[in-house]
């Protein structure tokens, strides 16, 4: 547990054996608080709604790793779109690092599903035990029946928002409906017992995530985002000096101590902060904003709001606590264009825009061919010379076609015994193809092939590929 005095070279011993006191929070509102509402609200409920969409006849999104297909509201990316989806993640990495390079972590206190998470938990404990204080004493009076229902109703609802939050993420997996039938327990009239037709795997998941929410959220909390996220250990690096942060002015309001309202605190050789700590106390991560910039602050700007109702009540100006840089505070200037920001900033754009034309262009059609190479390496028959090959269509658009399949190359080439065939949406469809070519056009060993596939219904949509065809040498 971290000393809450300061040493005078500034250091802070943690000592790991010791268990974590519980954090209470002190209720506040302010502009920073309906920030995080507004920007979380949006986000759970497109959390949980998404997945109950449809789009012709799917869920909106659907990660179906058994028919590897990832569906994404109107596209659907396969096993060989992989590094669209890296691409993909890459993109959003670096929307991060820029976001994080302008305005410090403000995913993490405002977005971040962790936060998000805890602010629901945090505030489900408020209604049902009170304010920090309220809950202060609650923890140290005796069991009871006020104490019992107020905890039974507190976890209660935690382990329903958790139940609701497993069944939603693995809905992203598994369609959400056949997941909740499955789930809802019936007694079976043979035997007479409770049971469930969901799959084993699809509920130890929803129940693990369960789990993973109601210890996350409701005990661990902080501690996720001091000790578990990595995030907050390299956030530094994209730091410089005038990334906008929640900072302390040490300027206004050192040095620090009480005093009655409206008395001249300048002639008592104070500070404009009062000492009051309401910045602690509604700190999630349970730090001292006076205590300088630490890895441990989320900027979610609840001390800021928190400080501003302070200087409001003691008639003192605003800006205490708040978004600022350290030039700001020293200069009383920022700059908003600069070299880090501005590379992040087009690198993004590159890369969405590449990104974006890619998706747009994208084929929903492709082909691989293979040449048997368990086969000798060609046929002599009735004057002709023969190659096998497998040639695979992925049909990855949401009809079904009907594919025709030509041979383009350096000899007049022909197919033996194909007849075009029906590939469903989404099918992989493998085809043996034998090619021939008499024998006396033959004049090299190795001549270029390319396999043309065209669509019978729509033939602008067309994939090729090319390979070998082998002869006797000459």
């Amino acid at each position: 547990m971290s000393d809450k005095t300061p040493s005078s070279d500034g250091i802070r011993y943690v000592n790991l054996y010791e268990s974590q006191d519980k954090i209470y929070t002190r209720k506040i509102s302010g502009f920073f608080q309906n920030i995080r509402r507004y920007t979380g609200l949006p986000l759970i409920a497109g959390f949980l709604l998404l997945p109950w969409l449809a789009i012709d006849g799917r869920p909106a999104v659907l990660f179906d790793l058994p028919a590897r297909q990832f569906h994404i509201l109107w596209i659907t990316f396969w096993p060989q779109d992989f590094m669209l989806l890296a691409w993909l993640l890459i993109i959003s990495a670096f929307s991060l690092f820029t976001v994080t390079t302008l305005l410090g972590r403000v995913y993490c206190g405002f977005t971040c599903p962790q936060t998000v998470w805890t602010l629901m938990f945090i505030s489900i404990e408020h209604f049902f035990q009170g304010d920090r204080n309220k809950q202060i004493r609650l923890a140290k009076q005796a069991w009871g029946f006020d104490k019992l229902w107020r905890k039974s109703a507190t976890h209660s609802v935690w382990l329903l928002i958790a139940f609701i939050t497993g069944v939603t993420f693995i809905g992203y997996f598994v369609p959400i409906r056949e997941l909740l039938s499955g789930l809802l327990p019936y007694r079976d009239g043979a035997t007479g017992m409770l049971r469930i037709d969901a799959h084993p795997v699809a509920a130890f998941w929803t129940f693990f995530f369960m789990a993973a929410t109601y210890v996350n959220a409701g005990w661990m909390r902080e501690q996720v985002c001091k000790y578990m996220c990595p995030y907050a250990r390299f956030q530094s690096v994209m730091y410089d000096s005038d990334t906008l942060a929640v900072y302390y002015d040490a300027k206004r309001g050192e040095p620090r101590g009480t005093r009655k309202a409206h008395s001249d605190f300048r002639k008592q050789g104070l500070g404009e902060c009062i000492d009051c700590s309401w910045c602690v106390q509604v700190c999630p991560v349970d730090i001292d904003i006076r205590d300088g910039m630490q890895y441990e602050c989320i900027n979610c700007g609840l001390c800021a709001d928190a400080c501003n109702a302070v200087m409001d009540r003691m008639q003192y100006p605003r800006g205490l606590v708040c978004f600022t840089s350290e030039n700001q505070l020293k200069t009383g200037k920022i700059r908003f264009i600069r070299p880090r920001l501005f590379g992040y900033s087009a690198a993004v754009f590159i890369m969405f825009s590449v990104f974006s034309f890619t998706i747009a262009n994208r084929s929903p059609l492709s082909v691989d061919v293979v040449r048997d190479r368990g086969a000798r390496l060609y046929r002599l028959s009735g004057g002709t010379v023969q190659n096998v090959y497998t040639l695979k269509i992925n049909n990855m658009d949401s009809e079904d076609h009907v594919y025709n399949i030509a041979l383009q190359g350096d000899l007049p080439y022909q197919l033996k015994s194909y007849r075009p065939s029906l590939v469903e949406a989404g099918e992989v469809f493998a085809v043996p193809l034998r090619v021939f070519v008499n024998k006396a056009e033959v004049s090299s060993e190795k001549s270029e092939i390319v396999f043309v596939v065209t669509t019978q219904d729509q033939p602008e949509l067309s994939a090729s590929e090319q390979n070998v065809f082998i002869g006797p040498a000459r």
